[in-house]
């Protein structure tokens, strides 16, 4: 029999956090499947009296606590503390977990009014105050994001500060005459206030500001992202949630407000979905945004656009992600936007960029570090020249910058991308020499295929890969939804692969297009045709490469 202890929480606490499925009760409490050898008949016993369990097939056995602890390979303190933060600071069970015997349900606490829009920022401000942002946070913000020090203090981010220092967060905010009643994310509990803090909602907190500049409430992003019990293994976790203490004590709802960033009387206005997304996209663009937590968010998003007409504002970019092409609910979304922007007499126009790319912010960080990355390349002689980039005579050129160089250390023959046979058959006969090169290039034709997307028409493989091609049910591309863009020469070297060939057309119809050219960056969907005498071959742009495919030509529009 286990000792008597002063935990907070008894063994179906902890049962029920670990989804434990009950097979049947027993005099001293429930037998249940045992998730430490994964055996589904039972075998696992939950003694409610003791909080002690014990499984008749792998006989394992012990108190609660390693229990919790055995099941995710944890200490006993690390399961406790875990164990606390998440049934005593307000982590809610998931809706898929088993209802237990003997557990009173408890009665859904009345939603607090949610307090003025001065009295939060002000709070929140005061809150922010007292926070920092961790190393790993801000290494996120720089490395991942693109983001400065300099935007990132202006910007306000911080850490979800750990349950542990809520209560006394929270008694420091009251001290200093801050109210916390009806502040979404502060609750009582034992009828003290604190933050709604745990484990589970460590992330970054990302403010949500009117068009004024004022804290309306806070997103947080997740360091681990939440998943249901029941989600497949290929299904992304919720990467986002709102600051909120709804359901508490004296708790608040965010209600999902609306975010603006830039100039509040600005007369174009972005709108993307993700706080995070428009403050980045801003940064690097320059340009005003509005956000919603989700393409579907709309509510909240009315009032901000309404704001915004009465203020000047007489267009909107509609910026939503690239998946509004393939997404039904997405393009609801983005066909909303323009809805409501027609509706307070503004223009909406869609903003379309390289679909390489999912969101705004994505594309315009690409941009950004593919300029330095360009700067820092350079093909040599032997490869302009064979991809038609430049003369014969070029190569004089780029001797003299050879023997002026300081910093080069390599020999000459390899600065210009050529053997050493190759180099003393130059230095014999020029002449000889580019007749030689000039017999080993090629010309590649070769035809782009895209599809013809907008929002009025969802095709579901839109940008996707060739496994979303076939889970729209299709083996091949469908020939009839394409249009032919464009029929181009290549030059290319006769040894090069057609993957090799397929990965330079790519780079050539990438972030910067030319000037003769009417579609988009070649991107996932798209089709390319190689040709030549000996015949025709078709590829399949997938996400990381291209596939061979079958494809009909004289099904797609010209």
């Amino acid at each position: 029999m286990s000792q008597p202890h002063d935990f907070p929480f008894d063994i179906t606490d902890v049962a029920e956090l670990l989804h434990l499925r009950i097979r049947r009760p027993s005099p001293q409490g429930f037998y249940v499947d045992c998730p430490i050898c994964n055996d589904k008949r039972g075998k696992m016993h939950i003694n409610t009296q003791t909080d002690t369990w014990r499984c008749n097939y792998c006989d394992e056995s012990g108190g609660m606590l390693a229990l919790y602890a055995k099941v995710h390979s944890i200490s006993t303190s690390a399961a406790y503390r875990e164990i606390s933060d998440a049934l005593l600071n307000g982590v809610n069970l998931s809706d898929h977990a088993v209802k237990y015997p003997d557990k009173p349900k408890e009665t859904p606490a009345e939603a607090a009014p949610v307090a003025d829009i001065a009295v939060r920022h002000k709070t929140y401000t005061a809150l922010l105050a007292m926070l920092t942002l961790s190393k790993e946070h801000r290494a996120h913000l720089q490395t991942v994001r693109g983001l400065p020090d300099e935007q990132i203090e202006r910007l306000g981010y911080k850490s979800m500060p750990p349950f542990y220092m809520c209560r006394s967060l929270a008694n420091r905010l009251l001290q200093n005459g801050h109210q916390l009643d009806g502040v979404p994310g502060f609750y009582q509990k034992d009828g003290q206030w604190t933050i709604a803090s745990s484990t589970y909602t460590a992330g970054i907190m990302i403010p949500a500001r009117t068009r004024q500049g004022l804290i309306s409430g806070f997103q947080i992003r997740l360091d681990v992202p939440l998943k249901n019990e029941d989600d497949p293994p290929e299904k992304d976790g919720a990467k986002y949630i709102w600051f909120s203490s709804a359901g508490k004590p004296k708790g608040t709802s965010s209600g999902s407000p609306a975010h603006f960033v830039g100039d509040p009387n600005a007369g174009v206005v972005y709108v993307t979905e993700g706080l995070l997304k428009s403050d980045i996209a801003h940064y690097l663009m320059n340009r005003s945004f509005a956000a919603t937590a989700g393409v579907n968010n709309m509510a909240q998003l009315e009032f901000l656009l309404k704001e915004l007409a009465e203020n000047g504002t007489h267009t909107i970019i509609e910026s939503e992600d690239m998946d509004k092409y393939r997404n039904e609910a997405a393009c609801k979304g983005a066909l909303k936007l323009h809805e409501l922007a027609r509706k307070y007499g503004m223009v909406c126009r869609g903003l379309n960029w390289n679909p390489n790319y999912k969101g705004v912010d994505d594309w315009q960080l690409a941009l950004k570090r593919n300029a330095h990355t360009k700067e820092d390349s350079r093909k040599n002689f032997r490869q302009r020249f064979m991809y038609g980039l430049c003369d014969f005579d070029a190569i004089d050129d780029d001797i003299a910058q050879w023997h002026e160089s300081t910093e080069c250390a390599c020999e000459l023959h390899e600065y210009l991308g050529l053997t050493e046979e190759e180099y003393s058959l130059f230095v014999r006969s020029s002449d000889e020499f580019e007749g030689r090169l000039l017999s080993q290039r090629q010309e590649q034709r070769f035809r782009i295929y895209q599809l013809e997307v907008s929002l009025y028409k969802v095709i579901p493989f839109a940008f996707g890969g060739i496994k979303e091609l076939q889970k729209a049910g299709h083996e091949y591309p469908p020939a009839a939804q394409y249009s032919l863009i464009h029929d181009g020469m290549l030059h290319c070297e006769e040894t090069e692969s057609d993957t090799g060939r397929l990965t330079r057309i790519a780079e050539l119809f990438g972030d910067v297009l030319p000037k003769d050219y009417r579609g988009r960056s070649v991107a996932p969907s798209d089709v390319i045709e190689l040709y030549d005498d000996t015949g025709r071959r078709y590829f399949y742009r997938d996400t990381d490469g291209f596939c061979p495919v079958k494809f009909s030509p004289m099904l797609a529009k010209k």
